[in-house]
């Protein structure tokens, strides 16, 4: 039994690798896509319970799939997370316009994915999991 789907978008291997094996050995159902285009054609195949979006893509920036994303009617109500490894001042409230339910910098802290993770789908904490004292987003 899966506790939701995910979509991750990142155009590095690497840490599409990294997400995918804290959220898999988590109980999530992990989707990838290193593009804009790809994570189109996912979501034409499976809508996510959250999605993980990099600001940084190749076509086209996170920002501007997250703005088209919650224009339409079909994906809008996804919560989707912006992750980015170049945070700047002011990015963040740039993101949030953009429709980010959360925000999250690279690299990826694996309790702090996780916690946000659990906080964005409502998901209780697996048992005997410890909370770990995170910052807010």
């Amino acid at each position: 039994m899966s506790n939701g789907v995910i979509l991750v978008v990142d155009d590095n291997p690497m840490n599409l690798k990294l997400m995918r094996f804290l959220l898999r050995s988590r109980g999530y159902d992990v989707r990838a896509a290193e593009s804009a285009e790809q994570a189109r054609m996912e979501l034409a195949a499976t809508l996510p319970d959250l999605i993980l979006m990099d600001v940084q893509l190749p076509d086209v920036d996170g920002l501007t799939l997250t703005r088209a994303l919650k224009a339409d009617a079909g994906t809008r109500n996804v919560p989707i997370v912006a992750v980015t490894a170049y945070a700047m001042k002011g990015d963040e409230e740039r993101a949030r316009e953009a429709g980010v339910d959360g925000y999250l910098t690279k690299p990826i802290e694996k309790q702090v994915l996780l916690d946000t993770v659990q906080r964005h789908l409502g998901h209780r904490r697996p048992e005997g999991e410890a909370v770990a004292n995170v910052k807010g987003e």
